[in-house]
């Protein structure tokens, strides 16, 4: 049975994947002396998008829910401390 390929967390404009398969590139270039064409390029950010961005973008979620849960937990405290006796 075939394997279903994963779908990016995330889509680039096409100016964006431009640049980040440029900087891709350029850093395999500059870090490792390898000289790869496009195709292996677009392979590289494939991964990213869909294997590694997953992660961090849950880790913004969740970030996002605790800074969200501290915010109403102080508005609630604030709330509070206008009732009337």
């Amino acid at each position: 049975m075939a394997r279903k390929p994963k779908l990016p967390i995330l889509n680039l404009t096409p100016e964006q994947e431009r640049e980040a398969t440029q900087k891709i590139k350029r850093f395999m270039e500059d870090r490792f002396e390898l000289s790869l064409g496009s195709f292996e390029v677009a392979e590289i950010l494939e991964l990213f998008t869909t294997e590694v961005a997953p992660h961090y973008y849950n880790r913004a979620i969740f970030d996002t829910q605790t800074l969200l849960k501290e915010r109403f937990e102080s508005i609630e405290s604030d709330l509070w401390s206008l009732e009337k006796p």
